[in-house]
């Protein structure tokens, strides 16, 4: 569904090479076929072309007329001005994939002023190794075929989920900043086993595999989470011992509440980037 076609991103950060990172290494489209531009940073341009060979844009324009698919990349206090900057140059046959934080697929096209088909993404950062969990939803001019294409653009990088546009705050909370959720965790484990004398290349590799492992039974299993930690512990053992000091502090309750804080952020970013359209 891809082949042939030329992606072109508007803004060049962590996400945009998250997901070009990730087509290019499962092979789906070919350097060529994609072309990176950004507001005025032209040496993260030039890193970008010179790690994966993709094209970099000499102006909006030009990334414009190449593009089959645009997805917009920049970050969302950026919006107005990004859309602004290539609106004049946006074709009827453009779909615009949008993985901004917070921004809805109504005010991308009230943006844009015409009948511009959008796709609203929420992938993570994993996408750069093919594991991303994405979400989607279209917008009011999108296409069933549109949103196809957007499927099978992400899930050539992980999973993909469809939604009604009113869930994707909440799908942004959970996984779109999951992956840091994980990493702020094993961080703490470095530290403790650092701290117990293990190496730091062997405890990595264990915390790694743990991880991995906890993962891979956790999506294997139909049993809840708290059946499989209550597995792990005996009675007057380790695990226990950890669980205590885990509850003291209400680690849960202050984790779920930091995820409450992650979606009214995202809710927040919409609202803080929307301005009256004249």
């Amino acid at each position: 569904m891809l082949q042939n076609k030329t992606i072109a991103f508007i803004g060049a950060g962590s996400m945009a090479e998250s997901i070009l990172g990730g087509l290019l290494s499962e092979n789906l489209v070919k350097p060529q076929q994609i072309v990176v531009t950004n507001k005025t940073n032209d040496q993260r341009l030039n890193e970008l072309n010179e790690c994966y060979k993709v094209s970099i844009a000499e102006s909006k324009e030009d990334a414009m007329k190449k593009a089959d698919l645009v997805i917009l990349a920049m970050k969302p206090k950026h919006i107005e001005d990004g859309i602004s900057s290539i609106k004049e140059y946006t074709k009827d046959n453009h779909l615009v994939i949008s993985v901004l934080a917070g921004i809805s697929t109504s005010y991308i096209e009230e943006l844009f002023g015409m009948k511009t088909a959008v796709v609203r993404a929420m992938p993570n950062t994993s996408s750069k190794v093919s594991a991303s969990a994405t979400a989607l939803c279209r917008g009011y001019y999108a296409s069933a075929h549109h949103l196809d294409t957007a499927s099978a653009l992400f899930a050539a990088i992980g999973t993909v989920t469809i939604f009604d546009e009113a869930k994707m705050d909440a799908v942004t909370g959970i996984s779109g900043s999951g992956p840091a959720y994980f990493y702020y965790f094993v961080e703490a484990m470095e530290i403790a086993a650092k701290e117990a004398g293990l190496p730091e290349t062997e405890a990595k590799e264990l915390i790694v595999q743990t991880l991995a492992g906890a993962a891979k039974r956790l999506q294997n299993s139909d049993q809840p989470p708290n059946d499989l930690y209550n597995e792990v512990m005996s009675p007057g053992g380790t695990t226990e011992a950890a669980f205590k000091t885990l509850e003291h502090h209400s680690v849960q309750e202050h984790f779920k509440n930091s995820i409450k804080e992650a979606i009214k952020r995202s809710k927040e970013l919409g609202s803080a980037t929307r301005s009256p359209i004249s």
